[in-house]
């Protein structure tokens, strides 16, 4: 190859930006990445506000994205990029349950989901999938999908988890995890009042009668995950 020929390619490397909260995960990453000729990593961000103003300044060709980020959600950061740059695929690199939460993401604006515990071959597989506009899911989330759109099955859990709304499952998540009220509305910018108000539609949509049957059945599901 001439050098003309490899600054051509250089020129044309798909930019990717990641959002991630652990920086050692986000500097494995981009190793990974930026040993591809054709792609290279174009920015870095940990917390939800960094990621929407690195997506203005960088424009990036793909942004992949965690769900746990510093000071707010990763699924409402899809949403608001996904309002603001509509036509920006979005792929989620996530350690949460893909069978629960895939489904949101896409309907978020995500166009990809993979689980942080698969092969670099297969993250890679995601990156270039999402990147051609396609849909990537595992093939036991995709068809599970497929089965509930023909109406062969339902859902899985379709009387417990599923019923929440994405901000439900959230604060249900750091109920979880040991988190107060007070802590809750902090991290997630919320008032404490409708902080209080959504754990009461958890308790209802769980068929919980008080705050320790909801903290017991928090704790126990973010266990199992």
């Amino acid at each position: 190859m001439t050098a003309n020929s490899a600054q051509k390619l250089k020129n044309h490397r798909r930019r990717i930006l990641l959002v991630d909260d652990h920086a050692i995960v986000r500097e494995g990453f981009a190793e990974i990445i930026n040993s591809k000729p054709d792609l290279q990593v174009c920015g870095q961000a940990s917390a939800a506000s960094r990621a929407l103003e690195a997506v203005s300044r960088l424009r990036p060709d793909l942004v992949v994205v965690d769900l746990s980020l510093q000071g707010g959600s990763g699924l409402e950061l899809i949403k608001q990029i996904n309002k603001l740059h509509p036509h920006l695929p979005m792929l989620v690199l996530s350690m949460h349950d893909e069978a629960l939460y895939a489904e949101r993401c896409l309907r978020a604006g995500a166009l990809g989901y993979v689980m942080k515990q698969e092969e670099a071959g297969t993250v890679m597989q995601a990156v270039r999938s999402v990147l051609r506009g396609e849909v990537h899911l595992s093939k036991a989330v995709r068809g599970r999908m497929l089965r509930t759109l023909v109406g062969r099955q339902l859902a899985p859990d379709q009387t417990g988890i599923a019923h929440l709304s994405d901000r439900e499952i959230e604060i249900f998540q750091l109920i979880g995890e040991g988190r107060t009220t007070r802590q809750i509305a902090q991290k997630l910018h919320l008032s404490l009042s409708t902080v209080e108000t959504h754990r009461a539609h958890i308790k209802e949509k769980l068929n919980l009668r008080n705050a320790a049957e909801l903290m017991r059945a928090a704790v126990e599901w973010t266990t199992r995950r």
